[in-house]
């Protein structure tokens, strides 16, 4: 496995993608097969109890898997989230998530990948997923 893009560009085109013009997450860090991504917390990632929401874990995972696929395909909007399973394993702190994602696979139409979040500075995990994105079948228009 390769990375075609780095951090800085992979937030670009996602936060073009989705029209904003404010980054709303943060790649940490890429290697080949893996990425961690930060999201920051924002009040509406509060449930109560003070503690992070399910869609908020949701959005999370979803960004670390789409922020690993682009950074190994390139500028490939279109690929888009097939499937979801999230496990909640523990509550989690209303603070910024840390997401860390890896590839399980990576084939021609289908990358299946495991993402591990937690919250804070706390070395418990608060979630796990595993999913996987579908690449389209022809190529799009680069948008950087």
């Amino acid at each position: 496995m390769k990375i075609v893009l780095q951090a800085a560009e992979v937030e670009k085109l996602i936060c073009k993608g989705f029209e904003s013009d404010k980054a709303f997450f943060k790649v940490e860090e890429l290697s080949p097969g893996r990425a961690k991504v930060k999201m920051p917390f924002q009040p509406w990632m509060r449930r109560p109890g003070n503690v992070i929401s399910g869609p908020a874990l949701f959005t999370a995972a979803d960004l670390a898997m789409y922020a690993l696929v682009i950074s190994h395909m390139g500028p490939e909007l279109m690929a888009v989230t097939s499937n979801m399973n999230l496990n909640f394993l523990s509550k989690g702190a209303a603070t910024d998530i840390h997401a860390e994602a890896s590839i399980l696979k990576l084939g021609r139409k289908l990358i299946v990948m495991e993402v591990r979040m937690r919250c804070g500075d706390e070395p418990t995990l608060v979630a796990q997923a595993t999913g996987s994105y579908a690449m389209p079948s022809k190529k799009t228009e680069a948008v950087l």
